[in-house]
């Protein structure tokens, strides 16, 4: 049965290949924090990578139209005093990241289309509120503003970034460090890992865990966990004898697995990148050197294995291309960003086809750039799908739009837990606003002043014409 539905499979030849060199990006300071960070993440127009930098926090952020050397004095994304532990895009705006940070804040930044002259040191909001390292960050998929954020201090914090304020606080389910969150589709469910060796699936509105599991996986390593498309969790961990291994489990049935694999012995904890799209899962470990992709389907053995893309240098991060940024003229299905230790090279997987014409089997209708809901809604319960968009003309980015924080309460925007700042980056749409309406003052003033002196001069000329016609 297994063989006869992978021969079937549309994915049975997803082939991977490394970007020419002119097409990477050389010479990058790659910073040297831990593989549980995602120190390289990308969008359908930049690509971020979190850099070294002496005495404080930083990333650097390139548009994905230039390629080749950057040069060493780069505009860097800097205003952490504390080393960037992750970054991660907003789905629904890509000129909008968040970082997070060893110095227990949380900051959001407005990227330019064009290139800045000098470093961007102002964030346009600054989220505090945990008490110890923040290492997780990730966007609700549907609800506009709404971000998430892990911490060493055991706390998942769940933020309205239109507004600066805390939606929603988990601080009494994980009583150790948390290795992964992941939202469902939807985002109505949470889906986390922790040093406990426990698996739960959270109702964040609720604040309640709805289904848990001890020990998917037996060994004391990091385990990852991801929803499919199917509602299932896939899971990746080791065994009590240290062997890598993956697994795929039912929420409404967490007492037997639905499919269990050891893969190998190598130490390097599996990152797990799915797509949701063509129920494909590409498994990418620290130190390795390839990266390995299955197809999840609704037939045993349930989890398939397709193929291992193999290169001669290690990975140091990677970076996952949302489906809208591929290209759809060569069938590619997915693109990567490998991380070297000075260089990021884009991985390539296509499925071969002959046909020129759009294929619609491998590109149905995926979640583009709209939000589905407002974060009040989500937060009062409402649920949505993903707001869905057609790729058989080619993704064109929408318009250039600004992110905007309306502070409503300074109390709620700095909970009492946490360390101070002096001053937060989130007062600066205020003061842009007090200086556009400066400068619109000014300009009445001078409109005023130059009207007075045409009329000035107006009369003057009419005064010399009199004097000139009295002469003669």
């Amino acid at each position: 049965m297994s063989r006869r539905v992978v021969r079937r499979s549309k994915f049975r030849h997803v082939f991977g290949q490394a970007a020419k060199a002119d097409q990477s990006y050389e010479d990058i300071r790659v910073s040297k924090v831990t593989w549980d960070s995602s120190f390289c993440a990308v969008n359908p127009k930049f690509l971020a990578i979190i850099v070294e930098a002496g005495g404080g926090g930083a990333f650097i952020v390139l548009p994905l139209a230039k390629t080749g050397r950057v040069d060493k004095n780069y505009p860097l994304v800097t205003g952490h005093t504390a080393p960037v532990l992750d970054i991660d895009w907003c789905p629904h705006n890509d000129n909008v990241i968040a970082s997070a940070s060893d110095d227990t804040t949380v900051m959001v930044w407005q990227i330019p289309d064009c290139t800045p002259m000098r470093n961007i040191t102002e964030p346009i909001l600054t989220l505090e509120g945990h008490s110890k390292r923040v290492g997780i960050l990730c966007w609700h998929p549907t609800a506009r503003n709404v971000l998430l954020s892990a911490g060493g201090d055991n706390v998942i914090l769940i933020w309205n970034v239109g507004t600066g304020e805390v939606l929603l606080s988990l601080d009494d389910m994980h009583p150790d460090v948390i290795h992964s969150v992941c939202w469902n589709s939807n985002g109505s469910l949470l889906a986390t890992t922790c040093k406990d060796k426990n698996l739960r699936i959270i109702d964040p509105r609720k604040g309640q865990v709805v289904a848990e599991r001890f020990a998917a996986h037996e060994g004391m390593r990091p385990m990852r966990a991801v929803f499919t498309r199917q509602g299932h969790i896939f899971t990746t961990g080791f065994t009590r004898m240290s062997q890598r291994e993956l697994g795929l489990w039912d929420p409404n049935n967490f007492e037997e697995p639905v499919a269990l694999q050891e893969m190998d012995t190598s130490n390097g904890v599996l990152l797990p990148f799915y797509d949701p799209d063509s129920s494909i899962v590409y498994l990418c470990g620290k130190g390795d050197s390839s990266i390995r992709y299955f197809e999840i389907t609704d037939e045993p053995p349930f989890v398939h294995y397709l193929n291992t893309f193999s290169s001669k240098e290690p990975q140091r991060g990677m970076g996952f291309m949302p489906k809208r940024g591929l290209d759809v003229s060569k069938c590619e299905i997915a693109r990567f960003y490998k991380l070297h230790e000075r260089k990021c090279e884009p991985i390539i997987m296509t499925v071969p086809r002959k046909s020129d014409l759009f294929q619609d089997d491998l590109y149905p209708d995926t979640p583009g750039p709209e939000p589905a809901l407002e974060a009040d809604e989500w937060l009062s319960g409402q649920d949505a799908e993903p707001v869905l968009i057609s790729l058989r003309d080619g993704y064109v980015p929408p318009k250039h739009r600004e992110l905007r924080v309306t502070k409503r309460n300074i109390l709620d925007v700095r909970p009492p837990a946490g360390p101070r700042r002096s001053q937060s980056a989130s007062d600066a749409p205020l003061s842009q606003q007090h200086t556009l309406e400066t400068l619109l003052e000014e300009i009445k003033a001078l409109r005023e002043q130059v009207q007075a002196q045409e009329q000035r001069i107006t009369a003057l000329e009419n005064m010399l014409c009199e004097l000139v016609d009295g002469t003669d």
